[in-house]
Formats: C-alpha cells, sequence, structure tokens
C-alpha cells in the first residue's frame, strides 16, 4: 500500500434512507477500496483508501451512478494519511456533528417489490408492507433523523430473523432498508366496521375488495393518510360518497390498476406517461377519452379531465387485482385535514366510511396525494405532497433558522436551514382549528427533524389570516411580506433569479398595501422589494367572499359602474340580481378586488357556464375546459394611468364578450377570445414594464397560471416578443408557493439589515 491514497468524503443531502450505504459499500468492492461508510449527522461519511486512480473513479462513480432516489447537494473531500487497513465495511450510525440531512420522500413501491409480491414462491407473496431501500415510507415515518430505524415508527416492530439477516447482508436489497419486514415480523392489516369493531377476516385486502364491489365506502390507511374509496363504476356508489362526504362537484381522483386501465378512461402524452409512472405517483390530470369510458360520470360532472393516479403502496396494488377502478378521495370532512392516525378516521370518518381497513404502523406525518398537469410539455405541480415534499429547494441566499408560515390557502408552510428551503407538505384551507393545528405541527416537526432553532418569522401581510397569527405567536421577529411580491420571489428563487424582473402574479386574493384585495400584478420586482407597475381597475365584490361562490355576483360587481340596474338583464339566470344590484347602489358590503380570478369568475357567468362555485376554483376551471383553443381574435384593452400605475378596464372586456354573446357568437369561441384577450393583457403589460424597466426576465405566478391554455399561449408569446420566461417546475403556481416566496423575501431583508 505505499502508492496507496487515503480519502475522507462527506456528502450532504437526501443521503439517508435511499439505499446510499449499500451502493458505496459495492462501489467500494468493485474497485477494490478499503475503508468505511456510516450515516452521521450531517449525511454520509466516507473513508476510502486505494490506488490513486481507483480513488478517483471512485469519487466520481459516488456522485454519477448515485441511487435514483439520491440527492447529493454537496460532496467533499479531503486527504489524510493512509492506515493499515482492508476490506470496507458498514458502520453504525454516528450522531456526532451539525446535523445536515435531508429528509427522504415517500416512494412507490418498486417493481423489484412487486415482482416479490406476486411471486407464490416468495416469503412475501402478497405482503401488504414489503418495501426495500428503492422504495416505501420514509417522511411519513420519520420521528428525527439521522434515518435509523429507532428513529421511526418501525421500531415498534423487532424484525425476525430472515430480515435481520437480510437487513445486515450488504448484497442484499434490503441492507439497511428502515422499514424492512414481512409476514412474521411487521405491522398487521385489520378490518373494522364504522364502530370501530374489529371485523374477524382471514384476507383483509379481499374482504375489502368485495366490498367496495358491493358498493361500499371504505377508508383505507396508505403512506400518509386514510382514502375514502369506492367503486369508481358505480354511480350509486360515487353518489353516496359525495353525499356524505358533503362534496357536491368537486373531481374527485381515481386510482386505475395500471397503464391499460388508464388508457381506457383517458389520454396522455409521453410526459403524463413518465409522471404516472414515476416513484412520486401524484394525481395527474389527464383528458377524458369519453365515448366508451367506463368511469362513472358522478366522478368527475362538469370537468373534461379525469384526475388519474397508480397504485403505490402494496395494499393498492393487492386490492386493484379485483377492483380495476377504484375513487380515492382524501380521507376528510370538507375542508379539514386528511386523517393520519386509526383513532382520528374512526372518530372523523364514520359517518361517511362503511369500513375501515387499516394497520398498527403509525403516520407520524400527515401527506396527502400530490396533484400535476402537463402543461407545454412540462410538468406543473399543483399541490406539492406525498413524492415531492420534503425535498429542499436550493433558495439561492442564506434563509438559515428563517421559517416562512405561508398563506391562509393551500396552505404550506418553509424553513430555512443553510442556503435550502425545506418546503412542507400540502397543509391546506386554514379554515378551522384542525387545519391550524396542522400547521404549528409541521413547523414542530420540520425544525426538529431538520435540527433548526428558528430565529426569524415570515407572514402574510394579511392581520386576519391564521398562519399571519400563527407567526405573531411564534415570539421571534416578524418580517411582513406582501402575496404577490411572495409569488414571484419564488419563481426567482426556483430559477436562481439575484436581479430585478418583471413580475406578473395573477390570482383571486391576495391582501395589497392599499387595503383592497390584489390579484392582477404587474411588479418591477427584486428580492428586497417591488414596484407596482399595473392592474386591473378595481371592482366591487357584491357581498364580499359570497361574490366567490356566487360569480353573477362578481359579473354585476365589475359591470355596474357602466350600466346600473341594466347590468342585471345581462344575468337573466340569477334570481337575486335586484338585491345584489339594490346592494351596489347603496355600496353596502362590497370591498374592491382587481383579483384577475375574479375576472375569470365574471366571464364564466355571463356565458352561463359556472353560476355558483362548489369549490375554488371552479368558475375559471369550466371556462377553460369549454373554450376554443384554435379561436383567433381578442377583446379591446383599455389602459388608464392612475396614481403612476396602469390600470386595465376589465369591464370593458367584459362587456364586449357580452355583445358577442348576444349576437350569437358560439360560447365556446367566447370563451377563447376571452382567454386570448388575458393572454393580451400579459404580452402589454410585459412590454409597458419593459419599456419603462429595460427587462427581459418575466416570472409567471398565482393560480390563473395553472390554466394550460392561457400559460402556453402567453409563453408562446412572451418568447417571440424576446423575453425570457420564467415560470414554477418544483413549487405550485397557486398559494402553495408563497411560504418559499416569503422565505427568500425575509432572507433579503435580513441581508440588507
Amino acid at each position: 500500500m505505499a502508492t496507496a491514497r487515503r480519502i475522507k468524503i462527506e456528502i450532504t443531502g437526501t443521503v439517508q434512507g435511499v439505499g446510499f450505504r449499500p451502493f458505496v459499500y459495492r462501489l467500494a468492492h468493485d474497485h477494490g477500496i478499503a475503508g468505511s461508510v456510516r450515516n452521521v449527522a450531517g449525511g454520509v461519511e466516507i473513508f476510502a483508501q486505494a490506488e490513486p486512480a481507483s480513488v478517483d473513479e471512485f469519487v466520481r462513480r459516488l456522485r454519477d451512478d448515485a441511487p435514483p432516489l439520491a440527492r447529493i447537494r454537496g460532496l467533499t473531500t479531503s486527504e489524510i494519511e493512509p492506515a493499515d487497513e482492508t476490506g470496507f465495511r458498514i458502520e453504525t450510525t454516528g450522531s456526532a456533528g451539525e446535523l445536515d440531512v435531508d429528509a427522504a420522500r415517500d416512494i412507490a413501491t418498486c417493481d423489484a417489490c412487486l415482482a416479490e409480491m406476486r411471486d407464490p414462491d416468495d416469503p412475501r407473496y402478497r405482503h401488504p408492507f414489503i418495501n426495500c431501500t428503492d422504495c416505501g415510507p420514509r417522511y411519513t415515518i420519520i420521528e428525527s433523523l439521522p434515518y435509523d430505524r429507532p428513529n421511526t415508527s418501525m421500531k415498534s416492530f423487532a424484525m425476525c430473523l430472515d430480515c435481520e439477516s437480510e437487513y445486515h447482508d450488504p448484497v442484499d436489497r434490503r441492507f439497511h432498508a428502515q422499514p424492512v419486514c414481512c409476514w412474521a415480523c411487521g405491522p398487521t392489516l385489520e378490518l373494522r366496521d364504522a364502530d370501530g369493531e374489529r371485523l374477524r377476516a382471514d384476507d383483509p385486502i379481499a374482504d375489502t375488495a368485495a366490498a367496495l364491489l358491493d358498493g361500499k365506502i371504505v377508508a383505507i390507511k396508505g403512506i400518509g393518510g386514510f382514502h375514502l374509496a369506492c367503486d369508481a363504476t358505480s354511480s350509486d356508489a360515487v353518489a353516496r360518497l359525495r353525499a356524505r362526504k358533503y362534496r357536491e362537484e368537486k373531481p374527485l381522483a381515481v386510482m386505475a390498476r395500471d397503464l391499460d386501465a388508464v388508457r381506457e378512461i383517458a389520454e396522455f402524452g409521453a410526459a403524463e406517461r413518465a409522471v404516472l409512472e414515476s416513484p412520486e405517483r401524484p394525481i395527474t390530470l389527464l383528458a377524458k377519452k369519453g365515448e366508451g369510458d367506463p368511469l362513472a360520470p358522478e366522478v368527475d360532472p362538469r370537468s373534461r379531465f379525469h384526475g388519474v393516479m397508480l397504485p403505490y403502496t402494496p395494499i393498492h396494488h393487492l386490492l386493484l387485482e379485483d377492483v380495476p377502478f377504484i375513487v380515492m378521495t382524501s380521507g376528510n370532512r370538507t375542508e379539514e385535514p386528511i386523517a393520519h392516525t386509526n383513532e382520528a378516521a374512526l372518530e372523523t370518518l364514520r359517518e361517511i366510511a362503511h369500513l375501515f381497513l387499516t394497520h398498527d404502523r403509525a403516520i407520524l406525518t400527515r401527506n396527502d396525494d400530490s396533484v400535476v398537469r402537463e402543461i407545454a410539455g412540462d410538468v406543473v405541480i399543483m399541490r406539492r405532497s406525498r413524492g415531492y415534499a420534503p425535498e429542499p429547494v436550493a433558495a439561492g441566499a442564506d434563509v438559515d433558522g428563517i421559517v416562512a408560515c405561508g398563506p391562509m390557502l393551500k396552505n404550506c408552510v418553509a424553513v430555512g436551514r443553510g442556503d435550502l428551503a425545506t418546503v412542507s407538505q400540502h397543509i391546506g384551507d386554514l379554515k378551522n382549528l384542525e387545519t391550524f393545528r396542522s400547521l404549528g405541527e409541521t413547523v414542530e416537526k420540520l425544525c426538529g427533524m431538520l435540527g433548526l432553532e428558528p430565529r426569524l418569522a415570515a407572514c402574510d401581510r394579511h392581520p386576519g389570516y391564521a398562519s399571519t397569527r400563527f407567526a405573531e405567536s411564534l415570539g421571534l421577529p416578524l418580517v411582513r411580506v406582501q402575496h404577490h411580491h411572495a409569488h414571484i420571489a419564488s419563481c426567482m428563487a426556483e430559477h436562481g433569479l439575484d436581479g430585478r424582473v418583471i413580475g406578473i402574479a395573477f390570482d383571486g386574493t391576495g391582501y395589497g398595501d392599499d387595503g383592497h384585495t390584489w390579484g392582477s400584478e404587474v411588479l418591477i420586482a427584486d428580492r428586497a422589494g417591488f414596484e407596482r407597475l399595473g392592474h386591473l381597475a378595481y371592482m366591487k365584490m357584491p357581498g364580499g367572499d359570497a361574490a366567490v361562490e356566487h360569480p353573477g355576483r362578481m359579473a354585476l360587481g365589475a359591470l355596474f359602474p357602466q350600466l346600473g340596474a341594466d347590468a342585471a338583464k345581462l344575468l337573466p339566470w340569477m334570481d337575486e340580481r335586484d338585491a345584489v344590484v339594490e346592494m351596489l347602489d347603496r355600496d353596502v358590503n362590497a370591498p374592491l378586488t382587481c383579483g384577475m380570478g375574479r375576472l375569470f369568475d365574471a366571464a364564466s357567468a355571463l356565458l352561463g357556464v359556472c353560476k355558483r362555485a362548489t369549490y375554488e376554483g371552479q368558475p375559471a376551471i369550466e371556462l377553460e375546459g369549454i373554450a376554443d383553443p384554435d379561436a383567433a381574435g381578442s377583446y379591446p384593452l383599455e389602459f388608464v394611468a392612475r396614481d403612476g400605475q396602469l390600470e386595465l378596464d376589465g369591464a370593458a372586456i367584459l362587456a364586449a364578450l357580452c355583445d358577442e354573446r348576444d349576437a350569437g357568437r358560439d360560447i365556446a369561441t367566447v370563451a377563447g377570445r376571452f382567454h386570448n384577450t388575458v393572454v393580451e393583457v400579459v404580452l402589454e403589460y410585459a412590454r409597458r414594464a419593459r419599456e419603462r424597466a429595460g427587462l427581459e426576465d418575466v416570472c409567471l405566478s398565482g393560480g390563473c397560471f395553472q390554466n394550460a391554455l392561457l400559460l402556453e399561449k402567453a409563453v408562446a408569446g412572451l418568447g417571440a416578443a424576446g423575453f425570457r420566461v420564467y415560470r414554477h417546475r418544483l413549487v405550485p403556481p397557486n398559494d402553495g408557493c408563497v411560504a418559499l416566496g416569503q422565505l427568500v423575501v425575509a432572507a433579503a431583508g435580513r441581508h440588507e439589515g
């Protein structure tokens, strides 16, 4: 060993719980490396000694050939004196050092495990908790880091001799797989009735499948919580689920047996297939196939999409052998967080579910399904949760010790460690005590798991948001971040942008600096601040938030200043139109808004597309659904300079839309032209911002940019006009990105003192 070279390698990132140490062990043997590997608080520590060329190749392959679920954030080497050492070993976890490891995501069952589960000669044949180092639960069973079995909910299950042998065998696929288990030593399935009584079931899976086929609703425990499930081909079962859950029209997610089953119900391309089959297994919005679709129409009425996912746990795969399409909607009462403990499920879902398929492996962190959509060849995340969270996002700044408490709706939180933002799973709308408690639990879990000591908090400027009140309760220095500035800052962070940009944030609601509701913001922004360049002219919202549920109110609020009482004639179907006109005439309970989402609501109502919103965004979603994407033309734009800002007259757009409607123009064409008009709004504002500030970078954010028709045409038009366009890929464009933006704005403010 006279020419031997010995180095110490320190690796940070997502390198625990993803099969990294077994990978290192095998790689070391391939290259004749002597030394050791172990988990430490900071990630993974390796000592490697061999002939210099072998050490160099070993380090190269550590980076290039890492396991598919690993994310190497940092790899440093230091030279040390060679030792009298042979062989390579995996050592026990070290606890010394500063915690600097990322929590691994929950990942779908891998093909190797599925093959074993389906093999009658395998000891784990039909085992409902089969997993290995490449798959299975991670984040949701972790109590603390480093990621070792005693720090997970699997500590309750002592490994049998066979599992222990696999666990300690470096060439085995389950080498140091923390959730490893089998029939002899793993969690146990059980079937309970609505009263919580355990039912005698020789095969709980088979009995559950039979109950689903019989029209029953079953609460099924998954990785991050419970689903409410029923046979997706049964109109009676789906209607019963909707009635019991008080979910009128919002589409329900469907789990399909495999890709062949998906082909029976929906159209999909290469990008959509890739995400359907990905280890993340999100709900993916797919265009309905139409004729011959076996799903009950009650699954997603008034929608041209199915929300589809493939099975991601062994329990799912086994159930779908007998029931090819299962509604799998979040196991919660409306607007409450998903139930993730057996006790909570039995308490809150007993009036909905006939049966409960549960088990005794604890879920320590609730984590709902993620939702994605393919737009222009890219996957847009609409809800970032299981499979994606809590993978960190590079913040491009020192965000250490900052806790961002997020918005009111679609809440998630973000915590900073070094220059990384760990963005939590989807928490939900903070409209009830249980969801508010979930916010606090998530902050506590992330800070504890990552070893963070919060030193600064960030929140929305809205004084009445529950997330703002939570931030105030932390007793930390507090940075209040304007909602749409946070939107743009989050997009900047995703793409590593530091300078000024043109920020276009279109959504429904955000507290403005003037006390009104903003939502059509054109900003000249950097991370530290912004200048408001333009927006829609303010419109009245008759009844306040009631106008969101009744979009006809929004149409009257927009048109009343021009048409007065005659505005009511444009909505002959609206029973309360005269009362709303009187409210507007007296200027009673009619706050001001300039939200672009509210303009979509008004257009949808005027075209008779959506007369009442039973879920957030329904008017705009259904307007996009009926719009002709090939419609040509748009409506004139009228701008007025006021108080140094460029206001766009949204009422003029709506009036032009009504003229075409009343002239007998096809509704699909009118809806298509309305979308074209909003695209022209984006382009015209970008041009004027470029003239004023000389900027070419445009960041698009806000829930309106979940609209494929709007986003695709806006991106194409901006690109043709010479702009560099940035949009969300790592976090949602909706309010699910706000916490990340709050974090980076707070960091910029701290940097500037």
